[in-house]
């Protein structure tokens, strides 16, 4: 694996801790700005929003772009985007900050994912996505924990001062691993880039993002009652069992990308299967502390599995806009995480008991097999093989460019 995907981790890292970190963060924010703490919740939202208008369109007017001259710039909005939040006077100016942050989220992981694609040999394409969202899952681990904790002991501020000197070093890191290259997307233009979300099959493939990854956020964004008022926990010992979630994320990611280097839609049937099968178990699972340490890994496990092969699925299905469609595939993570959430919200709120978002989860997992099984079926129908040989093929002359680099 090219040295130069450790520049695209590092990148990701940051975007991750910037990304889970406001969650430690909340109330902190919400006294120091004299506001409710449902008000400050909007910070989360402001940024998820960011992502979801920020990565399709960037991606679609960047595409004639040097990918890499691309990266460094999304880098560089990123630290523009937490250094004003650091600063922030008020509510509104954070929130609108906290917008700004979230939208080269999207367009980094996408633009990223293709060029880590071209930069590996054909059989590792999906190890090089998982090595790259390795950041990601790690930020989960390490990231995230930390910076909470800085931000509770030197005040939410610093917080992002230091997320921005993340970001310095992933430019720096960009600048000096990935190659000099004038690889550029198609030559469509704009139009031509939208024209590739129009089939079907984009479309399938974007929906199981949504659908799998709802399925995780409908458990996940009420896991701490769970692990409180089921599984008996201290609410100090959540974070030690959150950070063992983003060890089986990690765990998971990895697996993933190996896995679905030799079988994509295998591993992405078997993490649904498998992610279902978790979230299904959690109300018994949620009856100890053992079980329930163990439910927190396993689903982070599941859920990450599927990371990799639902990223090179859609790549795969607009073979002509490859960075467009990885970009709005990340655009998609985050409706997954809205929808799941609020999904699991409405489980609760029914009066079915504390574990009731986990089973609502189990059946947006079903939904996800449903929706893959239905792209697969028109994949067999509309030839497979031909939109894997046009992605191989697109994908020939950015390799040879970034080998003559």
């Amino acid at each position: 694996m090219p040295l130069a995907l450790l520049a695209l981790a590092v990148g990701a890292f940051g975007i991750g801790t910037t990304e889970f970190v406001m969650m430690g963060l909340l109330p902190d924010v919400a006294d120091d700005l004299h506001v409710s703490l449902p008000t400050a919740g909007h910070l989360v939202s402001a940024y998820a929003l960011g992502v979801v208008i920020g990565a399709p369109l960037l991606a679609a007017v960047t595409a004639r772009m040097s990918r890499r001259t691309v990266l460094i710039g999304l880098m560089a909005l990123f630290v523009v985007g937490n250094a004003l939040s650091a600063l922030a006077p008020g509510h509104e100016s954070l929130l609108a900050a906290r917008f700004l942050s979230g939208l080269p989220h999207g367009a980094f992981f996408g633009v990223g994912a293709v060029v880590a694609t071209t930069m590996a040999a054909p059989e590792r394409r999906a190890r090089s996505v998982s090595l790259m969202f390795l950041g990601l899952t790690v930020a989960n681990v390490a990231g995230v924990p930390a910076a909470t904790l800085a931000g509770q002991h030197f005040g939410w501020r610093a917080t992002f001062l230091g997320v921005s000197v993340i970001g310095f070093a992933a430019i720096a890191s960009l600048a000096l691993l990935i190659p000099h290259d004038h690889t550029h997307g198609p030559a469509t233009g704009l139009r031509g880039e939208l024209a590739a979300l129009r089939s079907v099959p984009v479309w399938l493939a974007l929906g199981t993002t949504v659908a799998g990854f709802g399925a995780l956020f409908a458990a996940y964004s009420y896991v701490t009652p769970m692990l409180t008022d089921a599984a008996g926990f201290a609410e100090s010992g959540v974070t030690l069992l959150l950070a063992l979630f983003g060890v089986g994320a990690t765990v998971g990611n990895l697996l993933g990308g190996r896995l679905a280097d030799h079988a994509m839609r295998g591993t992405l049937f078997g993490g649904l299967t498998s992610l279902a099968l978790v979230l299904a178990l959690f109300p018994v699972l949620m009856r100890a502390e053992w079980s329930a340490a163990l439910a927190v890994t396993l689903l982070g496990t599941a859920a990450f599995v599927t990371g990799s092969p639902l990223q090179l699925m859609v790549m795969e299905k607009a073979a002509s806009a490859p960075s467009l469609a990885s970009s709005a595939n990340q655009a998609a993570f985050n409706l997954a995480n809205a929808g799941g959430a609020w999904i699991g919200g409405l489980a609760l709120a029914t009066g079915f008991g504390v574990t009731s978002p986990a089973v609502a989860g189990a059946a947006l997992a079903v939904l996800g097999l449903g929706v893959a099984a239905v792209a697969y079926a028109v994949d067999r129908r509309g030839g497979l093989p031909a939109a894997r040989q046009r992605l191989v093929v697109a994908h020939v002359p950015e390799q040879q460019e970034a080998v003559r680099s």
